[in-house]
């Protein structure tokens, strides 16, 4: 069993190779930003306290994101370990997770800012099921439509070159305390250096899962 956290930039391809991760690992992918919207539609305290502050566009507090997780990791999954996306963001969240549950290693995917601002922009997500395609190099069959679902597909209003930049600066002024943290914990480091637009997912995955592998993590 493995317990993975993946960090990268947006646009860094973090949920395209969880997925295939998934897929080759046998783990289960925990997306936070999914979890909450999960929870939202339940009619529990934890559920009415997570519409709460999402309807106001807040970020949920730290003790409230972490005890969705909490519940989460809980239910038996009949998966061999875990992918975490999305968590922790904080020192904070990292010590509340280290309570929870032992971290194998970190994947870190590192990205340039040229790249990543090519790939959000031609970015398209589907409004139906969320699948995502990238109008340059990973086209629906046909255009403007969900190859799964045949959903319609839509661009995010902030995979706008202006607004990526921004996010860029927020995620590394957010994650370098985190990233410290972890090193300095000698958790084991499984970095995917990015310096092609065009380089398959299945190629960067198999890079993923060699270093796993070298680093006698599965």
């Amino acid at each position: 069993m493995v317990k993975l956290i993946i960090f990268g930039p947006p646009g860094s391809g973090k949920g395209t190779y969880a997925s295939r991760l998934q897929t080759k690992l046998d783990v289960d992918v925990v997306a936070t930003g999914d979890l909450l919207r999960e929870i939202l539609k339940e009619d529990t305290p934890l559920g009415r306290k997570v519409k709460g502050f999402v309807e106001k566009g807040q970020l949920g507090p730290s003790e409230v994101v972490t005890e969705v997780l909490k519940q989460r990791l809980a239910k038996p999954t009949g998966k061999e370990g875990f992918i975490l996306d999305g968590y922790p963001r904080t020192i904070e969240q990292a010590k509340a997770l280290e309570k929870l549950t032992k971290i194998d290693a970190v994947i870190l995917l590192t990205v340039p800012e040229h790249i990543i601002i090519e790939r959000l922009s031609t970015r398209r997500i589907c409004k139906n099921c969320g699948e995502v395609y990238n109008i340059r190099f990973l086209k629906p069959k046909m255009e403007g439509t969900c190859d799964k679902c045949g959903g319609q597909l839509y661009q995010r209003s902030d995979d706008k070159p202006e607004v990526i930049k921004d996010r860029i600066k927020v995620y590394e002024k957010q994650t370098e305390p985190v990233l410290k943290y972890y090193k300095d914990k000698k958790t084991p480091f499984i970095e995917f250096k990015c310096d092609k637009l065009d380089i398959p997912p299945d190629a960067a995955v198999e890079n993923i899962l060699k270093q796993l592998k070298q680093a006698n993590l599965v």
